[in-house]
Formats: structure tokens, C-alpha cells, sequence
């Protein structure tokens, strides 16, 4: 792997991602798309040490179970000392959300703050996202 030019910062590893504070509630309803946005999202680039920003939208019509937003928040938090590439961030969150709601359908975007001239932006998508 290459090493970053000049000064680095220290950063944690992946296995420090909370997982287990996503907590879910119970889901009577009609099929509904849910959605949350935050633009505070960060965690940190494992090359240099420095952090990445960005935007992080998920979608999904639940199937039994809804997310508690407070511990998705905390959820989030976690990564914010990670070193974790933006693609891998966004794959560990879909599949994260994906295990802990089993949604009918899931949508997970990422959207980071432009760095060195390039946009970056992921998404990943499974189910039938008719409501």
C-alpha cells in the first residue's frame, strides 16, 4: 500500500463501529419509504489520517422493524475516528442496516465533500422500492 507524503494522524479500526447501537422498534404499518439525511457524517481516510466529510442519505420501506434514530446517531458516531475508505464506509453501512432492519427495500448514499478537485459519491440498493 502506499505511504501518505508529510504529517499523518493516528485513526482506529474498523472494529470500533458500533454496531450494537443500532436498536430497531416495531413496524405495524403500510408500506411507507423512509428516509433520513445527515450532513455530518465523517470518518477518516486511512491513507493520509485526514477526515472525510460528507453527506449520507438512507432510504428503505421497513418491513417489521424501523430504526431508533438516537441510536442510529450514536451508530454514526462511531465512525468518526475510523480509518475506512469512503466505498468500504458505505458498503459497512448498507450491510450493517440491512442486517439489523431486514427492510424490503434499502438505499444507502454517501456524498463527500469535494477533496483534491474530485467529487466522490456511493450508493448501494437492494429490494423492490415500490410503496
Amino acid at each position: 500500500m502506499a505511504k501518505a507524503e508529510g504529517k499523518t494522524f493516528s485513526f482506529e479500526s474498523p472494529k470500533k463501529i458500533r454496531t450494537g447501537f443500532l436498536e430497531t422498534f416495531p413496524y405495524k404499518g403500510g408500506r411507507q419509504m423512509v428516509e433520513y439525511s445527515t450532513k455530518e457524517f465523517s470518518a477518516v481516510c486511512p491513507f493520509s489520517g485526514l477526515p472525510d466529510y460528507g453527506t449520507l442519505t438512507v432510504r428503505y420501506v421497513p418491513r417489521r422493524k424501523c430504526l431508533e434514530l438516537k441510536s442510529y446517531k450514536y451508530y454514526l458516531v462511531s465512525f468518526r475516528n475510523v480509518g475506512i475508505y469512503q466505498e468500504a464506509a458505505t458498503d459497512r453501512i448498507f450491510k450493517d442496516l440491512k442486517k439489523a432492519l431486514n427492510p424490503y427495500y434499502l438505499f444507502v448514499e454517501t456524498v463527500y465533500n469535494t477533496r483534491g478537485g474530485i467529487d466522490s459519491k456511493c450508493q448501494m440498493e437492494s429490494g423492490k422500492r415500490n410503496v
